[in-house]
């Protein structure tokens, strides 16, 4: 049972001062959400500013048993910040400093809550960048990206958070300081914690300095837009480009039903007869742009292609990127609160996945647009759902077990970058076995005996 009594709430106030606490419930009700329009209030809601804060205020949670719950900016979709035993809400909105910029080491240390956009102006002074960008980099945090190993249409050539990040400084649930990692990009001594905190979605360790690993800005883009009869041909395409040697910096995959919302939106210029589309760019020295960019464009050139445009100014390639660029407002206009699920199959199982959710649509009688990032196989299947219809969402869910059902039997996993949070944790006994499970339970654990970071989340209870 927590200790919410006077005392404890004294001493979170003297920890923290007063001015770093909520703790009126319509102050805390703002924070008590996320991006997955679930919602929890926190008994209190203290923005952090230092680290020796977050180890008192740890400390603290730990002996009153006071369920401990990080935030960025709350731009997952997963729920995974949402406070929903209660406890305190922690906000790192404050702990925004990028700390050093080392352009010799190719590295940079910056606190949680430095925004991703931010980052990568600050970077690009310096003529480097790092490569995870999620389509909410304009609002999401450094923290949150680690969090949830948050990655981004850049992944397919540049890899995630685990591979752009080089150290961790973390409050574990006992509030001990742990620093993990190396200022190199070769170490091998002890376990790899740095990895294992990633993704760890706070349940873990709360994470107040980050070393982040960079990389050179490429000298130049070159932006091409692949047409396709249907979803096979495109997936076809994507195996085929993934297989050659120049590696896309971005291949993104709209299926027919995206590009059906874009039209009836946007008007957008697409050729008659196409099932689906990829748009790819790809990078690297000037000198060598065009070859590469030939070597991509015919590794698209497969059976089923209807047309194949190669941006050749900087209006050109604003205009094939408009398409992709029209969805999301698009979506949000039909379906403001609709289902939003990122899983991923093996490439070569693409064309099945999309075509299996085709199938779902028409039986369950519910609109699903699917779009992602196609490099790495990680699809984002759309539900669009009206919660005001109680038919309809009984029929969502049903609908949202047979697509997790889809995935797995693909050989795939039930999220690619999106993390688990409360959305997927009573699904993820499908994809992980009971041994493994256990093992997981374990480490949690010994990383947080009193349970108090971020419960109830990504892991599913055992077995009573």
């Amino acid at each position: 049972m927590a200790d919410w009594s006077p005392g404890v709430r004294a001493e979170l106030k003297r920890i923290v001062g007063a001015a770093n606490l909520l703790t009126d419930p319509a102050d805390c009700w703002p924070y008590g959400g996320d991006n997955s329009r679930r919602h929890a209030l926190p008994w209190a809601v203290v923005s952090a500013s230092s680290e020796a804060q977050i180890i008192a205020l740890t400390k603290l949670c730990r002996d009153a048993g006071i369920p401990l719950t990080a935030r960025g900016r709350g731009t997952g979709t997963t729920g995974a910040c949402v406070p929903e035993r209660g406890g305190i809400q922690i906000s790192f909105e404050r702990m925004d400093r990028i700390l050093k910029i080392v352009p010799d080491d190719r590295l940079a240390i910056v606190q949680p809550g430095v925004i991703n956009e931010q980052l990568q102006q600050a970077l690009g002074a310096h003529g480097f960048f790092w490569p995870p960008d999620p389509t909410s980099a304009a609002g999401c945090t450094i923290g949150g990206n680690l969090a949830h190993n948050s990655a981004g249409p850049r992944a397919v050539k540049y890899g995630t958070p685990r591979e752009n990040t080089l150290g961790l400084v973390a409050i574990d649930g006992r509030g001990e300081r742990l620093r993990t990692g190396v200022l190199t990009t070769k170490g091998v001594v002890g376990y790899d914690l740095t990895r294992l905190i990633i993704g760890s979605e706070g349940t873990l360790a709360l994470i107040t300095e980050a070393t982040l690993r960079l990389t050179p800005r490429p000298e130049a883009k070159q932006t091409l837009r692949a047409a396709y009869a249907d979803i096979h041909a495109a997936a076809a395409a994507v195996a085929a480009i993934m297989a050659q040697p120049i590696i896309p910096c971005a291949l993104e995959i709209m299926d027919a039903a995206a590009l059906h919302t874009v039209q009836g939106y946007a008007g957008i210029d697409l050729p008659d007869g196409v099932g689906a589309l990829l748009m790819i760019e790809v990078d690297g020295p000037a000198a060598c742009l065009a070859s590469a960019a030939n070597a991509v464009a015919d590794a698209a050139r497969v059976t089923g292609l209807v047309e194949l445009r190669l941006a050749a100014s900087t209006a050109e390639v604003n205009a094939l990127w408009k398409t992709r660029k029209a969805l999301s407002p698009a979506l949000r206009h039909i379906a403001p609160k609709k289902i939003n699920e990122d899983v991923v199959v093996p490439v070569s199982r693409m064309g099945e996945l999309i075509e299996g959710l085709q199938r779902l649509s028409r039986e369950s009688g519910i609109s699903i647009v699917n779009f992602g990032h196609a490099g790495n196989g990680n699809i984002h299947v759309n539900l669009l759902i009206d919660p005001d219809d109680a038919r309809q969402m009984a029929n969502a869910e049903h609908c949202l077990d047979q697509v997790f059902s889809l995935v797995l039997a693909l050989g795939g996993t039930l999220s690619g970058e999106h993390g688990i949070g409360l959305a997927k944790r009573d699904f993820i006994d499908r994809e992980i076995a009971t041994p493994a499970l256990d093992l997981m339970r374990a480490i949690k654990t010994q990383f947080d005996p009193a349970g108090i970071l971020n419960p109830g989340k990504l892991l599913p209870d055992p077995p009573s």
